[in-house]
Order: C-alpha cells, then structure tokens, then sequence
C-alpha cells in the first residue's frame, strides 16, 4: 500500500486531550490524574521512554493546572522533544533525590488521585508513603471511556490500519496452508502487516482444525491439513493506531455443517453490526449478536464478549458484553466478533472493527465475510 503519511498530532492537540482529561477527572471527584509511562501517557503527550526503569516518569493533571511531567534528569531531553512538550511543564529530577518528595510538592495532601493502570506498584506505595493522606483509583475504573471517543485525526488512522490489515488478508488468501505449520501461516502473516506499514505486530492467531475450538489459541507447529478450518485473528499497530480482525477460511471445500456454522457466525455478526447507533447500549451489540448464535442452539459455544474498544492499543474500553450499559457514542471504535468453538472440532470467528456514526456504525475492515476456501 502506497500514500502519503498522516500529519502528526501537534503541541495544541496534546494539550487539548490533557485539559479534557483533566475536567472529566474534576467530573469524577478526583483531585487530579497520574499517568504512568504508558498508552494513556502516549495518547496525552505523545511521549515514550526510551526505556521505562525504576526511575519515576510521571505525568500530573489537574483541573486549573498546567500538567507537568516529572521526569529523571537523564530523560529530560528525550522529553523535551516529545510533541506534547510545549504543552507541559517539566519537573526533573536527580539520581539521589527523592521523586516522591518532588512529586508530592505537585499533588493535594488529601485528594483522591486517578493513575494509569500501568503505573509501578513500588511508584505508587512511595508516594502513599509521602502523602499518607492520599487516596488512588485505577484510571481504566475511575474514567473507562477517557480515550473511547475518537477525533477525526483518530478515525483516519485507525481505517487505514484497519485496510492494512485488509490488506494483509487479501495476500494470506494466497498462500499454501496445506502441509504447512500454523507458525509458518503466521509468519507469513506477520510479514504482510509490517509490509502494509504496522510498526508492531501484536498478534497473528492461527488456529487450524480442533485448534480453532480455542479462541486464542497459541500458534504451534501442527500441520495443517485439507479439511480444516483455520480462524485466522491478527492485528497491531500502525502510525500508533490498532488493527484487529479475524476470518475464517476453509482449506478445501467445506462440509455443509461448517459452511452452516460460518453462515451462523456471519448473520450473528452483521446482526452486531446493525446494533451499533448513538444511544445503544454496548451490551445490546452483545445481545442482537448473542442472539442468533442462541437461536440456533449454539448459544453454548460463543464463549467470549462480541467485542471491544481499540484505539492505541488493541484492546481498551468499551467493551460489548451483557452487563455494560455505557451507551455508545459517535467516534467509538470497536471490534464486533462473535464465534462458535466446537471442542475437538472447529471454530468459527468473523470480526470487523466498526465505528459509531451519527445515525449507525461504519466499518473499518471490508474483506469478504463469505466462506472463503484457501489451498
């Protein structure tokens, strides 16, 4: 795939994202947010450690306060050149120094403070020990939907991973499976998404024959044979937005009873699909999607949520399962996945990443949803 490079997010798009993270958390009752090295700490700031150590890195927003990010001396001119910087204000410290007394200096001595899932334990019972009187929440808890809504920079770049990884479908297609390793599919696969431009790979599922029963399964080094089927689940990171999608493809024609299955799977599918609308519940994409497998007496077999966020990373909030009323919202992404795993058989999967329009759902994958049969 050839095209231009998406323009980079700049100083005054960091800085918005901290402001509005900073008022939800106010929204929430909480003095402020520390956000950790980190997807949440990429997403504010667009800033990575070289190498993420004991040292403390730590990003404070507050409500009415410039964010500051401190930060190990050694590091401070690696963060200094991150494109959120002009945004921030940077608080170093020496090796020697205490980082929580620094830190501290920054924090209410008796707030209640969100802090980015990833933070180091040893982190946070240093800075309890500094400020006894603070209180902590998990960010994923305290505020699950701080990055589910995407911008349009956002959109553009999660379609475009998700037509690489289209991309990387339509040449898989094309390979040998028969007499071939599942690890060698893999590879293959892995090959063709850094191809179409991902900078990361983070998974490559192939799951042939009994295999495909286990939803992630680990790849081995069974051979597969004519007959099988092969649910196919792959997917990570391009310009730092998430790709995932799964096929299932058959090698060789297909009994009635798995081309049966893989109709199932498809209805359920589009059935998710045409759930998603502003206002809706996630849960009632899990449900319309559910619903079909049920019907048909396989409810048994779908074995895992219809689906979840992703953004920079693969996996995040929302998440489409019973229980989850978070109504859904214009720029959410997400997967739709549903799938029947018979043990010791087969397994059958079929999802799409779509996103939430004004009056329905886009999606961001469009390779066929059909049986496809492979050689």
């Amino acid at each position: 795939m050839t095209g231009t490079a998406p323009a980079p997010f700049t100083a005054d798009d960091y800085r918005a994202r901290m402001d509005r993270a900073a008022r939800q958390a106010a929204g929430a009752g909480l003095a402020g947010l520390l956000v950790a090295p980190g997807p949440d700490l990429v997403w504010l700031t667009g800033y990575t450690p070289t190498a993420v150590t004991e040292r403390l890195t730590l990003l404070v927003l507050a409500a009415g306060r410039e964010p500051v990010l401190v930060v190990p001396t050694l590091e401070a001119p690696d963060a200094e050149h991150a494109p959120g910087a002009p945004a921030i204000t940077l608080r170093d410290w020496t090796d020697g120094k205490d980082p929580y007394a620094v830190t501290a200096d920054l924090l209410d001595a008796d707030g209640r403070f969100g802090v980015s899932d990833n933070a180091w334990a040893m982190h946070l019972l240093g800075l309890q020990r500094a400020l006894p009187g603070t209180s902590y929440a998990s960010l994923t808890e305290a505020l699950p939907m701080l990055r589910a809504v995407k911008d349009a920079a956002e959109l553009d770049l999660l379609a475009a991973a998700g037509a690489a990884a289209d991309a990387a479908f339509e040449e898989i297609r094309k390979v040998p499976f028969a007499g071939r390793r599942e690890t060698d599919v893999a590879a293959d696969l892995a090959a063709l998404l850094r191809r179409f431009g991902h900078s990361q790979v983070d998974f490559t599922i192939v799951a042939s024959g009994p295999n495909g029963a286990n939803p992630h399964h680990e790849i081995g080094d069974r051979v597969i044979e004519r007959g099988d089927m092969v649910v196919l689940d792959f997917g990570g990171l391009k310009d730092g937005y998430g790709s995932d999608t799964s096929r299932t493809v058959h090698v060789g024609e297909p009994t009635d009873e798995e081309r049966r299955v893989h109709d199932l799977v498809r209805e359920a599918q589009e059935a998710g699909f045409r759930a998603v609308r502003p206002g809706a519940a996630c849960q009632d994409v899990d449900r319309a999607a559910r619903a079909v497998i049920a019907d048909a007496g396989y409810g048994e077999y779908f074995i895992h949520r219809t689906g979840h966020g992703i953004g920079v990373t693969t996996h995040e909030p929302p998440y489409m399962i019973e229980g989850e009323e978070q109504p859904l919202v214009p720029g959410m992404c997400f997967s739709v996945e549903p799938g029947v795993y018979l043990p010791g058989r087969f397994g059958v999967r079929i999802e799409d990443i779509v996103t939430v329009t004004g009056d329905g759902g886009r999606r961001l994958n469009n390779t066929a949803r059909e049986m496809v049969t492979v050689d």
